[in-house]
């Protein structure tokens, strides 16, 4: 088996860009005081009325553990509320609180921001291709899991 230039490693270039992206978003972000994390599993639990946390582990890929974390700083921070869930009182489901929205909204314009930063190297069909080459990879994990 030939060994690969390095320069044709995928796995690299994933990793350098994912490095890239992540450090542009933190800049970008460090006014508001979230994580990417948070961030996400606030705009869920918006989107997702009553949502519980297992299922924003099963849909972020994290652990229980870690969703639990997340979910307890937001808490802690009087952006999330615990409550019983409608349907099944055994589970607990998550409601974003008025703070919590004020946050979010500030974090989607610094995702937009962020986004276009990002978009800018791309031309539109050409972002479209990579979220869909992304997704290929995230997605047939999805499928193995």
């Amino acid at each position: 088996m030939d060994t690969p230039d390095i320069d044709a490693v995928v796995d690299l270039h994933l990793r350098l860009a994912h490095g890239t992206v992540y450090r542009h978003f933190t800049e970008t972000f460090s006014d508001l005081d979230l994580t990417q994390k948070q961030m996400t599993v606030l705009w869920l639990i918006d989107g997702n009325p009553d949502i519980a946390q297992a299922d924003i582990g099963r849909r972020l890929h994290m652990d229980r553990t870690t969703v639990m974390l997340i979910v307890n700083r937001l808490q802690q921070r009087g952006y999330v509320l615990r409550g019983s869930h409608k349907g099944d009182k055994r589970r607990q489901s998550l409601h974003i609180t008025e703070a919590g929205y004020a946050a979010l909204i500030s974090a989607r314009d610094c995702i937009s921001e962020h986004e276009k930063w990002l978009k800018g190297r791309f031309t539109p069909a050409e972002s479209a291709m990579l979220v869909e080459l992304l997704r290929r990879i995230h997605e047939e994990d999805d499928e193995m899991a």
